[in-house]
C-alpha cells in the first residue's frame, strides 16, 4: 500500500523575541562614577591619569563581584580617550572610546589566566606586548584570576612585567592575593577592593529597579544586600531571579518566599518570648520554622546574628554597624532596651555551644530546643541569684 504525500501549505507562527540582557552586564560600570562603593581606588586612578603618574603595573584585589575587572575596562578605556573631560572621565565619543564600546578595540587586550595558565600562553602574551598600539598612546593587558597561572608561567612573565615596552601596561586581578609570587607583587601597584556595604548595594539596586520601572520595598532590598554578602554582581543577580518571580511589584515577603529566607520577625518574636521565660510559645514558634522547611544549623546562626545585632544596638556607638533598614534598625534598638546585657552574653554563649556541637549530634532538633529552653531561663536564674 503507497501513501500519497498530502501538499498542504505549512502554516508557521514565528515569534520575535527580545533578547534579555541582565542587570549585571546591563548596568555595568562604564566610567569611574558609576562604580559602586570603591571611590577611594577610583579617585586615586583618576588622580594618576591626571597627574601622569601611570604605573607599568597594577594588581586589583578582593572578593568576587565587587568591580575589579570593570575597573581594570574603565582605567584602560580613560588612558587611551583623546578627549578626556575635566573630571577625568571617559568621552565616550572619540574613536578609542568607540572602538572599546563595540568591542573592537585592539589596544586593550584580556586574558583569563584560569584558562590560559601555561608558560606557552604567557610567551604569546610577551610577543604580543612588543606591538604598539594602533590607536592611542598604550596597550593594555588585563589578566583576570591571574593566580591560576603556573609557577613556570609567572617565572616566564616576570621580566616583562619588571621592563615592559613604554607602551605597554599590565592589570592583573585576583580573588586570591595569597596565592601570588611574592616577586610578581613586589612589581605591582596593589589596589585591594573592599566587599561592598549592604547600604552602597541598596542604593545602587533602587536605581536600577526606578529604571526597570520596578516596585520594591526597601526591606526587600535590603535582604538582596545581605543575600549577596559584599558582591554587587551577586546582588544584580538576586534581583534578576526575584523580577521574573514576583514581576514588576516586589515586596518583601516574595523575596524571602523565592530565597529561603527566614523572616527577621520570628529572630525578635522568640527573643521577646524568651525574656518572659515563655518556654511553650518559643517552642511552637521553632516548630513553625521547622514545618517552612528552614535547616536547623541555618536558624541557630540567624539567631545568633540576631543576639549580636540586638547587643549592638544598645550603644549608640555601634547602631552604625547594622546594616538593615532605618526602620528595621529602630526595632534592634527597642529590643536592645527591653535586654539586659548579662541576657544577651549568655544567649551568645549558649548559642555559639550549640552551633559547634550541632553536626556531631545524634538529635539536633533536640539540642536547638534545649538551647531555647535555656535562653528562656536566664531572665529567672538571675532573678534566684539575687535572692
Amino acid at each position: 500500500m503507497k501513501f500519497e504525500k498530502e501538499n498542504r501549505p505549512f502554516i508557521g507562527l514565528i515569534i520575535y523575541m527580545e533578547n534579555f540582557i541582565v542587570s549585571a552586564r546591563k548596568y555595568r560600570p562604564s566610567t569611574f562614577s558609576t562604580v559602586v562603593g570603591q571611590e577611594s581606588i577610583t579617585v586615586t586612578l583618576k588622580n594618576a591619569i591626571k597627574n601622569n603618574h601611570l604605573a607599568h603595573a597594577y594588581l586589583f584585589c578582593g572578593p568576587r563581584g565587587v568591580g575589579k575587572t570593570s575597573c581594570a575596562r574603565i582605567f584602560a578605556k580613560t588612558i587611551n580617550c583623546s578627549n578626556i573631560s575635566s573630571d577625568f572621565e571617559a568621552c565616550n565619543e572619540c574613536e578609542s572610546c568607540k572602538a572599546f564600546n563595540e568591542n573592537r578595540s585592539y589596544n586593550i587586550h584580556e586574558l583569563d589566566a584560569a584558562s590560559n595558565n601555561s608558560v606557552d600562553d604567557i610567551r604569546t602574551l610577551i610577543d604580543q606586548v612588543r606591538i604598539p598600539p594602533q590607536i592611542g598612546s598604550y596597550s593594555i593587558y588585563i589578566i583576570d584570576e591571574v593566580h591560576m597561572l603556573s609557577a613556570s608561567a609567572f617565572n616566564a612573565f616576570l621580566k616583562t612585567l619588571e621592563e615592559p615596552p613604554a607602551h605597554a601596561i599590565f592589570v592583573l586581578a585576583t580573588t586570591e592575593k595569597h596565592k601570588i609570587l611574592p616577586t610578581i607583587l613586589s612589581r605591582c601597584q596593589i589596589f585591594d577592593f573592599n566587599r561592598i556595604k549592604v547600604e552602597d548595594a541598596v542604593k545602587h539596586l533602587k536605581n536600577i529597579a526606578e529604571k526597570e520601572s520596578v516596585s520594591i520595598d526597601e526591606e526587600a532590598l535590603n535582604v538582596i544586600g545581605q543575600k549577596a554578602d559584599g558582591a554587587m554582581r551577586d546582588a544584580l543577580s538576586i534581583f534578576d531571579q526575584i523580577v521574573s518571580f514576583s514581576g514588576k511589584e516586589i515586596t518583601f515577603e516574595n523575596v524571602i518566599q523565592n530565597l529561603n529566607v527566614l523572616d527577621y520577625d520570628y529572630y525578635f518574636r522568640i527573643v521577646d518570648a524568651a525574656l518572659e521565660g515563655k518556654v511553650t510559645d518559643v517552642l511552637v514558634m521553632l516548630n513553625e520554622i521547622f514545618e517552612k522547611g528552614f535547616d536547623g544549623h541555618h536558624f541557630i546562626g540567624g539567631l545568633s546574628a540576631h543576639i549580636r545585632d540586638v547587643l549592638v544596638g544598645k550603644d549608640e556607638a555601634t547602631i552604625q554597624l547594622l546594616e538593615v533598614s532605618e526602620s528595621v534598625k529602630q526595632k534592634y534598638v527597642d529590643q536592645s532596651k527591653k535586654c539586659p546585657v548579662d541576657f544577651l552574653y549568655e544567649a551568645l554563649m549558649i548559642l555559639n555551644q550549640c552551633d559547634v556541637g550541632y553536626k556531631s549530634s545524634q538529635n539536633p532538633r533536640l539540642l536547638i530546643e534545649l538551647s531555647l529552653i535555656q535562653l528562656s531561663q536566664i531572665i529567672e536564674s538571675k532573678k534566684k541569684e539575687l535572692v
